[in-house]
C-alpha cells in the first residue's frame, strides 16, 4: 500500500464544495481503495475526514494468466521467469505471444538464416525491435537465444578483389588500405606471385573492421572463397595491435579455418627496415597482452628481431612495401 495526503486524493476536487469532497472520499473508502491513516489526525471540518491515507493497490486477476502461460505457450518457451513476475508478463505479454505464434507456426521458415531485423520484423513487425527496443529482454525473459531464431547480424560488406576464383587458392588478408590497392594493382597489372606466392584473392581487413566482418564470412563471400581446401593469410603492421588482429582473427575462425601469418612479407618488412634510419614510434595505449604464436611461425632470429623492434616501442608499418618489392623473387 502506498500513504497518500487528503489534499493529493482532492487535488481534481478544488472547484467542488466540501459535502461533495466529503461524499467523493467516502466513496473510495466503501470500494475499498482507501484506508484510513489514523495516527495523520482529522482535518477539523465538519464532517471530519482524515488527513491521510493508505492507498490499496488494485489486485488483478492472475487465474487466466496463469493458465495461459502453462498450456498455450510453446514448449521451446521457458515460463519460469514470468511464473514469478506475472505482472512483468502482463506487460510484456503481447510480446510473447507474437514470438508463440511465430514459433509455433514457423514451419521450416526459421532454416533459413535472416539478418536480425529481418526476422524482427517476420515476428513483432518492427524491424528494429530486437536491435533497438524490448526484443533482446523479451527472448532473454523467453529463454530463447538468438541463434534459435537463425539470425546474422550484417556488417559492413567485406571488401575484396578476386584475381581468380580457382580453387583451391590462397587468400591473403591485408590491414590497411594502401596495401591492399598496391597489390591489388601489381596483380591487374600481371604479376603473377606476391612474395613468391600465387594469391587468387586480395581482402582488405579494414583494421579491426574484419573481426566483424568475418563473423559472417559465409554469407557475405563468393562461394570459391569458402572452399575448404583454400588457405588463408594475414598481413598487417608489425606492432601490437596488428598482431592482435591476427589473433583474435584466429581464435574467431577456429577450428573450421586456420588462418596463418604472412611470413614472407614479414620478413621483407624486417629487411627493409634496416635501411630506415629511425622507426616510428608505436601509438598510444596499444593492447601488449599478446601471446606467443605469431612468433613461433617464423625462425627463431627472426622472432627475435621483431621481439626486439616492438620492446623498443618502435614498429613497422606495411606502407614502408611497395609495388616495387612485391615481385621481387619472380
Amino acid at each position: 500500500m502506498k500513504r497518500i495526503t487528503l489534499e493529493a486524493l482532492l487535488a481534481a476536487k478544488q472547484q467542488q464544495e466540501y459535502g461533495q469532497q466529503y461524499k467523493y472520499i467516502t466513496e473510495l473508502l466503501e470500494a475499498g481503495r482507501i484506508k484510513p491513516l489514523k495516527a495523520s489526525g482529522k482535518n477539523g471540518k465538519k464532517p471530519a475526514l482524515y488527513r491521510e491515507y493508505w492507498l490499496t493497490e488494485e489486485k488483478k486477476e492472475t487465474g487466466p494468466l496463469l493458465e495461459e502461460l502453462r498450456f498455450f505457450l510453446v514448449p521451446s518457451i521457458s515460463i519460469d521467469y514470468y511464473l514469478s513476475h506475472l505482472e512483468v508478463y502482463r506487460q510484456e505479454r503481447a510480446w510473447v505471444q507474437m514470438l508463440n505464434t511465430w514459433l509455433r507456426e514457423k514451419k521450416g521458415r526459421s532454416d533459413i538464416p535472416q539478418s536480425v531485423n529481418e526476422r524482427s520484423f517476420e515476428i513483432w513487425g518492427r524491424e528494429k525491435f530486437l536491435t533497438k527496443e524490448q526484443g533482446k529482454k523479451i527472448l532473454k525473459h523467453c529463454g530463447i537465444s538468438l541463434e534459435e531464431l537463425n539470425v546474422y547480424e550484417t556488417t559492413e560488406p567485406l571488401s575484396y578483389y578476386s584475381h581468380t576464383r580457382k580453387v583451391p587458392q590462397n587468400l591473403l588478408i591485408l590491414e590497411n588500405k594502401d596495401t591492399f590497392y598496391s597489390m591489388r594493382r601489381h596483380l591487374l597489372n600481371g604479376g603473377k606471385t606476391i612474395f613468391g606466392m600465387q594469391t587468387g584473392t586480395l581482402i582488405y581487413g579494414a583494421g579491426k573492421g574484419i573481426l566483424r566482418s568475418f563473423r559472417d564470412f559465409d554469407l557475405c563471400v563468393e562461394p570459391y572463397m569458402t572452399d575448404s581446401q583454400n588457405e588463408i593469410w594475414y598481413f598487417g603492421d608489425l606492432d601490437y595491435e596488428g598482431i592482435g588482429i591476427w589473433e583474435n582473427l584466429m581464435r574467431l575462425c577456429a577450428p573450421r579455418r586456420q588462418i596463418r601469418p604472412f611470413c614472407p612479407a614479414y620478413e621483407a618488412m624486417l629487411k627493409k627496415a634496416v635501411r630506415v634510419k629511425s622507426l616510428p614510434d608505436m601509438k598510444d595505449r596499444q593492447n601488449r597482452n599478446i601471446e606467443k604464436m605469431f612468433f613461433q611461425y617464423f625462425p627463431d632470429e627472426i622472432s627475435a628481431e621483431m621481439r626486439q623492434i616492438l620492446q623498443k616501442g618502435t614498429y613497422i608499418p606495411q606502407e614502408i612495401l611497395n609495388a616495387t618489392d612485391f615481385c621481387s623473387d619472380e
